[in-house]
C-alpha cells in the first residue's frame, strides 16, 4: 500500500475572553470533500515538515504561521493508501486565514471540538488535542 506523508497545522488561538480555540477546515474537493480536517498537506522532497507546513498554509490560507511543538504522528490506513501525518502546534503570524481551497472553516473550543464531521485520521488525534484546549 502506498504511503502518503503529510503535515497538519493545529492552529491555536486564545480569545480576549480567555477561551482557547483550534482552527479546523472543511475540504472543498477530492475524495474526502466535505470532511473536516486540520489544514496542511504533502511534504515535498527535500522539505522539512516545518517548511512544508509553512508553504501549505501560505498556499491554502494565504497566512504565515509559526510552527511550534510537535504534537504527534498519526498513522492511518485509508482504503487506497496509508497516511502518515505529522501534527504540529502552530500560531498565526500574519494573514487572515483566507479559504483558498476549503469550503468552510471554524474556530473550535473544547466544547465544540466534536461537533464537526472529522476525517478518520484527524479524528484519531482529538483526545490529545482536547488536552491542549
Amino acid at each position: 500500500m502506498k504511503t502518503i506523508h503529510v503535515v497538519a497545522a493545529l492552529i491555536f488561538r486564545t480569545t480576549p475572553e480567555g477561551i482557547r480555540q483550534l482552527f479546523a477546515t472543511q475540504r472543498g474537493y477530492g475524495e474526502f470533500k466535505d470532511g473536516w480536517e486540520f489544514p496542511g498537506g504533502k511534504v515535498e522532497p527535500g522539505e522539512s515538515p516545518q517548511e512544508a507546513l509553512k508553504r501549505e498554509i501560505r498556499e491554502e490560507l494565504a497566512t504565515e504561521i509559526e510552527v511550534g511543538d510537535y504534537i504527534d504522528t498519526i498513522e492511518y490506513d485509508y482504503p487506497s493508501f496509508h497516511l502518515s501525518m505529522d501534527c504540529y502546534a502552530c500560531t498565526v503570524v500574519s494573514g487572515k486565514l483566507e479559504l483558498l481551497e476549503h469550503e468552510n472553516a471554524a474556530w473550535l473550543s473544547k466544547e465544540t471540538l466534536r461537533t464537526v464531521s472529522w476525517l478518520p485520521a484527524d479524528l484519531s488525534i482529538l483526545d490529545k488535542v482536547e488536552k491542549l484546549l
